[in-house]
């Protein structure tokens, strides 16, 4: 055993040197996680897809306004193409204009506002109306105006100013605005506007002419809308009236004429301040003015902003 003592100090004594040398090396801590290489992922990260325009070649349909002129709610669908049209699809009963005479409802229809005008005569308005919204939101649209043959404010009868609400907005009348008689080969093109307005003339409104002829115009037109694309693919197209002709009733129909719509009639109260409410929401841009407030066709159609669909 004595003999055993000297390895057995020679032994500890090695292990306590290994044990000081190891304490005087440098220690590297581990990488954080933000001093870590990045790691390569195994496919690069698909780019995003760019936005698609909502528009009829996406499978998506037009808006489109046509307006009458100066008849009852009884006169207005006593023609007998207004009235085949009233039954086959949806109608507002109770629905009425805001003010006399037309050209502050025809605001109403397009600016959400009269403007507190009570006239028909020419009117600067600072506001951009419907159109400027559209503009904004890139939703392509048009205005067409029968019988305008050198401009908005330069055509004779029987096209009225009065009647092209687009003309009043900021002054001007942009390229927009179309004479009536490119709308055929408009809506047979490729991309069909988002937005189609329809100012018919003197005559074929009503203002000048009787119901009949009114009424006949509208059996000419209409199915040539109802044939495009533009309004198959879920479109979607009003007709009203500007105003009343009586003085004390501003009741007036409207008519909702949209593909695959259940025949049906609404009795809840509306005005031209609904219907913008409505074209704003189906286009999906903020309405405008007053029309902000009101209530759009909730129950004359599905509301879903066509840019959503």
């Amino acid at each position: 055993m004595p003999r055993r003592r000297p390895r057995l100090r020679l032994a500890i004594s090695f292990a306590i040197s290994l044990l000081a040398l190891c304490a005087c090396l440098p220690v590297t801590p581990p990488r954080s996680a933000a001093t870590r290489a990045p790691t390569q992922p195994a496919s690069p990260a698909p780019s995003p897809k760019p936005a698609t325009s909502a528009s009829p070649s996406n499978g998506i349909g037009s808006v489109f306004v046509i307006v009458m002129e100066n008849r009852s709610y009884q006169e207005a669908l006593g023609g007998a193409y207004t009235a085949a049209l009233a039954r086959r699809f949806a109608l507002a009963t109770n629905y009425h204009a805001v003010a006399h005479p037309s050209l502050p409802n025809y605001l109403a229809l397009t600016g959400g506002t009269t403007a507190g005008i009570r006239d028909d005569g020419f009117h600067q308005l600072a506001t951009a109306g419907l159109g400027g919204e559209l503009t904004q939101a890139h939703v392509s649209w048009a205005a067409y105006m029968e019988s305008m043959t050198r401009g908005c404010h330069d055509s004779p009868p029987p096209y009225a100013l009065k009647h092209n609400p687009f003309a009043y907005y900021q002054g001007g009348c942009s390229a927009n605005v179309r004479p009536l008689d490119d709308l055929a080969s408009d809506l047979g093109g490729a991309s069909p506007h988002r937005f189609v307005w329809i100012s018919p003339n003197l005559c074929h409104d009503g203002h000048d002419c009787s119901t009949a002829t009114a009424d006949a115009f509208l059996s000419r037109l209409v199915p040539e809308i109802l044939a495009s694309s533009a309004w198959q693919r879920d479109g979607v197209l009003f007709i009203t009236w500007d105003e009343s002709d009586s003085a004390t009733d501003n009741r007036v129909p409207c008519l909702v004429v949209a593909p695959h719509l259940l025949a049906h009639l609404s009795a809840r109260y509306y005005t031209h301040y609904s219907l913008l409410a409505t074209v704003s929401t189906e286009l999906g841009v903020a309405a405008p003015g007053l029309s902000a407030q009101s209530v759009p066709f909730g129950d004359l159609l599905p509301l879903t902003p066509m840019g959503s669909q």
